[in-house]
């Protein structure tokens, strides 16, 4: 007795957090717009969901209205009976009355047409689906196995995919969703910018590093006190010829050139 005294007492917030915990895993409980977001948007599918069911249940009780018959066939149908029988039990020889009616033979053959185009597009998308599920089942192991997921991780993926996909059937985009579908659109492009500002700072890394470094000999920058820092021995200038002696300022121009001044007569 003791014991069940001192069990702690859990709030209807704290019922109310695990729930939503236990439903989707992802939520921040402690994040009030979060909660409230997510009990708004089942609120909206709780809404949606009882009009669906309104409506076509209006529209059955229209049709049992118009013929009452409808639902006797309906639930013979529903309790496993043989529909062809329960017609022919509901309608008698209308029926077959339809069915040789010679001015009802162009619908009755249009429907017939519609009836076996469905079929077969039923079994064609059946098979397709099976092929479809076997290929996704394999690729679902080999990301278990490459990534070491467990086999509730892979459940919560799938149950989250599965959950956008009926939300997506009856028009419902949660914000919640969304946001996930841009994560995972930007997911690549912060990728690439990650990798590109590492290669930028990589290479800014490296330039530094040869400024720091000091100037070797051989390294293009000229060294003060030797040959090519003006110290030192001076090379000997080519000798040019009488272009040698215009740097003289104390000789005249011709006397620079080596020639003589005719005089004007």
């Amino acid at each position: 007795m003791a014991k069940a005294d001192n069990q702690e007492v859990k709030t209807k917030r704290q019922l109310l957090n695990e729930r939503l915990q236990g439903r989707y895993p992802d939520i921040d409980v402690n994040d009030d717009e979060a909660v409230f977001g997510r009990i708004s948007d089942d609120y909206d599918q709780y809404d949606n969901d009882i009009a669906g069911y309104q409506e076509r249940e209006k529209a059955f009780a229209d049709m049992f209205d118009k013929d009452p018959r409808s639902a006797d066939f309906l639930m013979n149908w529903r309790e496993g009976g043989d529909p062809v029988v329960a017609l022919v039990r509901n309608f008698g020889t209308e029926i077959t009355e339809a069915v040789n009616d010679p001015e009802r033979q162009e619908e009755l053959s249009e429907a017939n047409k519609e009836f076996v185009e469905r079929v077969a597009k039923s079994k064609e998308l059946e098979a397709e689906y099976q092929k479809n599920l076997a290929e996704s089942l394999e690729t679902i192991a080999a990301m278990q196995e490459e990534k070491g997921l467990t086999d509730e991780e892979v459940d919560n993926a799938m149950e989250l995919l599965a959950g956008i996909y009926r939300d997506a059937l009856v028009g419902k985009f949660t914000r919640e969703n969304i946001e996930k579908a841009l994560m995972a659109i930007k997911h690549d492009a912060d990728v690439a910018a990650a990798a590109h500002e590492a290669e930028v700072r990589g290479k800014n890394a490296t330039v530094e590093e040869k400024l720091r470094k000091p100037a070797r000999k051989g390294d293009g920058m000229p060294a003060l006190g030797g040959r090519n820092g003006g110290g030192g021995r001076v090379a000997k200038p080519r000798n040019l010829g009488a272009l040698d002696n215009f740097g003289d300022n104390n000789k005249t121009i011709w006397e620079r050139g080596n020639e003589k001044r005719i005089p004007r007569g």
